[in-house]
Order: C-alpha cells, then sequence, then structure tokens
C-alpha cells in the first residue's frame, strides 16, 4: 500500500480498537512498548454509522481533486508516482469509502502500476484503509496479487492514521493474511526535512514493515495539511520517493 496515502497499524487491545470504531475519542489507542512486532489483535469491523462523509485528518487529508506527485528513485531507475482523490465512494462493509487514484509510471511514461485504495474516516478523526484494487504491468498486465477488501476472504480493514499520533503507537494498516499486512509505528512528531519541495518542519514520522518482506523498512514523513511528503527505503532497498508537486482540491 502507498499512503497518499497513502498503505495507511495500533498496537491496540480489543476494547480501544473497538472505541476508535465507534467514533469514541475521549480515550487515545494504547501504547504497544514492543513496536509492531507483537501486534496480534485484529482490526474489529468497522460500523458503517461511526463513520463520515469527508476524510479531514490533517496528515491525511484527502479532499476530492487533490494531486500529489512525487518522484522515486532506486538503484533501479527513476519512476513518477501520481496520487489522485477522486470524486466517486465504493460501498465496503456499508461504509461509503473514498477512492484514490495512484498510478506508477517510468522514465519513458510506460505504467507500471495501477491501484484504486478506499479509505474512510470515523466520527473520531481516524482514517481507516479498506482496500485495494492494484494491477502490476510490464508492457502488459502481468499481476493483481496485492489486491483486497475488507469483509471478504478474512480481509479486515486497517489504520492508515490514527487521529491523534503518539511517539510508540503502532498499528496495523491491512490484514490479508498472505497477501497485505503492513504494519507502522510512530517514530516521531517534530521531525524537519528538506525537499526540493520545500523545508517541512514537525513531520509525522512513522516506520513500516510487513512480516511478509521482514527484510525491508521504510520511513514514512507526514505533514499536516499536505500527507505525505517523503518516504525512503532504510533496510532491504535503497528507494527514496520524495513529494514534487501537491494541488488541493
Amino acid at each position: 500500500m502507498r499512503i497518499p496515502v497513502a498503505p495507511f497499524s495500533v498496537g491496540l487491545c480489543a476494547t480501544i480498537a473497538a472505541s476508535l470504531l465507534s467514533g469514541c475519542g475521549a480515550e487515545p489507542p494504547i501504547i504497544d512498548p514492543t513496536g509492531v512486532d507483537e501486534l496480534t489483535i485484529p482490526t474489529p469491523t468497522p460500523d458503517p454509522a461511526d463513520f463520515v462523509d469527508e476524510i479531514t485528518n490533517p496528515y491525511l487529508p484527502l479532499t476530492p481533486g487533490s494531486t500529489w506527485t512525487y518522484s522515486a528513485t532506486s538503484e533501479d531507475g527513476a519512476e513518477t508516482i501520481t496520487v489522485t482523490v477522486l470524486d466517486q465512494t465504493r460501498l465496503i462493509q456499508g461504509v461509503e469509502a473514498t477512492v484514490v487514484h495512484d498510478v506508477v509510471t517510468d522514465e519513458d511514461g510506460g505504467v507500471l502500476e495501477d491501484t484504486y485504495d478506499w479509505f474512510a474516516q470515523d466520527e473520531a478523526g481516524n482514517v481507516w484503509y479498506l482496500g485495494e484494487d492494484t494491477t502490476e504491468y510490464d508492457g502488459k498486465e502481468v499481476s493483481t496479487e496485492g489486491s483486497w477488501e475488507a469483509g471478504k476472504d478474512g480481509a479486515e480493514a486497517g489504520l492508515a492514521m490514527p487521529a491523534e499520533p503518539r511517539v510508540g503507537d503502532g498499528y496495523r494498516q491491512e490484514y490479508y493474511a498472505g497477501v497485505a499486512e503492513d504494519r507502522a509505528e510512530v517514530l516521531d512528531l517534530e521531525t524537519s526535512l528538506t525537499l526540493t519541495y520545500g523545508v517541512f518542519e514537525d513531520l509525522l514520522k512513522t516506520e513500516e514493515s510487513s512480516p511478509l518482506e521482514p527484510e525491508v523498512v521504510e520511513h514514512k514523513y507526514y505533514a499536516k495539511g499536505t500527507g505525505l511528503v517523503c518516504e525512503r527505503t532504510v533496510e532491504g532497498g535503497d528507494e527514496v520517493v520524495e513529494l514534487t508537486t501537491y494541488t488541493k482540491g
């Protein structure tokens, strides 16, 4: 999952997870001091009554019409990632999820990956990830592996962005056994970065990993009011993703 947005997991006990989904924002997620390594509690099924129409979380603002463009570089070459929030919804387990379109192209403009992600925000401000329809290309369609939808074949919604991130919180972003098991942990809330796009302060910094690819670890950086501004693979690769343009819808 690319979190725009977009990849989008708290070491939650069942009761706290349930309160998040019920829109009760009075009590924050329990900190899991061991981070994502010990995360075993599944995300409960979302209750449609607890969700709102708009996604306004400052770290993941998904307003229809908004577009982010990123440059991605690694030893394998350069790519461009374009993320657009569509003026469309998809009904998933009774929840009207916002549709986000994510396209990855190579240096020649050829499409490498085409993905539709589905997000929804609850009353407390937590943004939930409800699945994706993804296709990889190599001149032609080659794979739809990684696609999943909450409520189907045992797949469960995950947390894309907490309403109030806290250092030490670890959370599951998605769950479809053997296919999508991304996890994240909040590392810092005051990181500064100087990018080509601009200078950012007080960034939310997270660490993402997956038991399906235990050798790969990524750090992601989110700015309030903008969303994801940078992504770096710090173990198991050398990819760097940076924001180049942002248009608010």
